[in-house]
């Protein structure tokens, strides 16, 4: 895998109990846990093993999260040192739930992007 491949994505559903706020929205913590759940599987594409994440150098949050959102999570290979990976994550919400908590969603006509970051991965040598 080269620079500017996507290495993982993730889709998921905002469940209920994930809700921390009033009005049924969700903490940055949970764009956070995507983050690092990419980097995971990141790493064990690229070498073999789960690696550790270092560290991120950007975080933002750019649109509320609320329960019963589908959200979209993608990594994307930036840089390969010997040991590091730098990778841009991103978090799209593809499907937005009922604000109401009712049963009815809508697919958006665009994917909104909700959160993003760039983060480094580890890796031991020996992989």
């Amino acid at each position: 895998m080269s620079e500017g491949d996507v290495l993982s994505t993730l889709r998921v559903r905002v469940g209920a109990e994930d809700v921390h706020y009033g009005g049924g929205l969700v903490a940055g913590a949970f764009a956070m846990k995507l983050f690092g759940d990419l980097a995971t599987e990141a790493t064990v594409r690229l070498d073999g093993h789960e690696g550790l994440l270092r560290a991120y150098e950007e975080v933002e949050f750019l649109a509320p999260v609320a329960a019963g959102d589908f959200l979209e999570a993608r990594a994307t290979l930036v840089r390969r040192g010997t040991t590091s990976r730098t990778c841009e994550f991103t978090v799209h919400k593809v499907i937005e739930g009922d604000r109401d908590g009712g049963p009815h969603a809508r697919v958006l006509d665009e994917p909104l992007l909700v959160a993003r970051a760039r983060g480094t991965t580890i890796a031991p040598k020996e992989s």
